[in-house]
């Protein structure tokens, strides 16, 4: 286990070091700066500001300083939000995502595992034909057309709910539904699929010529199995549904991680775009890593270095 992990966090610190790497010399090489679209700034201000952030310095020089600062946990200062660094804006922003992120993400599991288990256990019946009708549409419809939808019924139409904004849990019951829309029908469809095939195992065949009842089948021998394609999709979706989703925060006028995000790229806020990116990227080397290890406890005979057991 030990000698595994040791070999994960390795690759996983190369595979991080590349995407700095990678971003950091694409965002230089998009024309213009930070600064360049500042009306009526004089030539000589904009020097000092230039001078004062160090966008001087020849590239490498940047980035080996930026690679040194990062080794210490500082992702610099903002160019456009003054006195304001990189940390203190995923400081504030990130735990409004991540209240959003975990009931969306909640919503997900525990409504598309049971649907997904329920269509495939009454296959080709009228529950297996509305699971997978509402899976399609899940997958199919954007989600700033559900987001529209559902502020249009509740909060319109019937007043029932806050149409935008962020103040309590009655706030974050229309973002935290549409976010969870698409992936509660990939779920769905995955748990469908692959409770299919595993019911048609041989074992399960003969745990109910034994007796034992549809409920234990289920529960002890097929579930488990069925749910390891669903636990490697849950992985990035956490990730991503965790950093927000800039379209979702926008509708909904939440103070979100997304938001910034996406104001960094118009801006060309160098250390903004950067510091975001890493944190995404932390975050789904880390949970894909928490998946792996999540796959033995569902099947001991997956081991961690690939191989089943015989």
């Amino acid at each position: 286990m030990l000698r595994y992990m040791l070999i994960r966090i390795f690759n996983s610190l190369l595979v991080l070091l590349a995407i700095i790497t990678i971003t950091f010399f694409l965002m230089h090489a998009i024309p213009g700066g930070p600064f360049t679209s500042e009306k009526n700034i004089p030539a000589a201000v904009l020097k000092n500001i230039e001078e004062r952030y160090r966008l001087h310095d020849p590239l490498w020089k940047q980035y080996i300083d930026y690679l040194g600062n990062l080794i210490r946990f500082d992702l610099g200062p903002s160019f456009k939000y003054a006195g304001r660094t990189v940390n203190d804006l995923i400081r504030e922003s990130f735990p409004v995502s991540l209240q959003l992120g975990v009931v969306s993400i909640a919503l997900s599991i525990l409504l598309g595992i049971p649907a997904g288990a329920i269509a495939a256990l009454r296959q080709n019946k009228w529950q297996d034909y509305a699971t997978m009708f509402f899976a399609t549409l899940g997958v199919s419809v954007p989600s700033f057309v559900l987001a529209t939808l559902l502020i249009y019924i509740f909060a319109i139409k019937l007043s029932l709910l806050p149409a935008a904004m962020w103040g309590g849990i009655t706030y974050m019951i229309l973002p935290a539904l549409t976010l969870a829309g698409q992936p509660t029908a990939f779920i769905a469809r995955l748990t469908r699929s692959s409770m299919l095939e595993v019911l048609a195992q041989d074992y399960i065949k003969t745990a109910r010529a034994k007796g034992l009842s549809p409920f234990l089948i289920l529960y002890r021998h097929a579930l488990k199995n069925a749910l390891i394609p669903v636990i490697t999709y849950i992985g990035p979706m956490a990730a991503g549904i965790l950093t927000g989703s800039f379209i979702i925060e926008n509708i909904f006028a939440i103070p979100g991680l997304g938001r910034h995000f996406v104001t960094s790229i118009y801006n060309r806020d160098y250390t903004v775009i950067l510091g975001v990116t890493i944190f995404y990227s932390v975050l789904i080397i880390g949970l894909n890593l928490i998946v792996d290890l999540i796959y033995p406890l569902l099947n001991p005979r997956i081991k961690l270095n690939g191989k089943q057991g015989e």
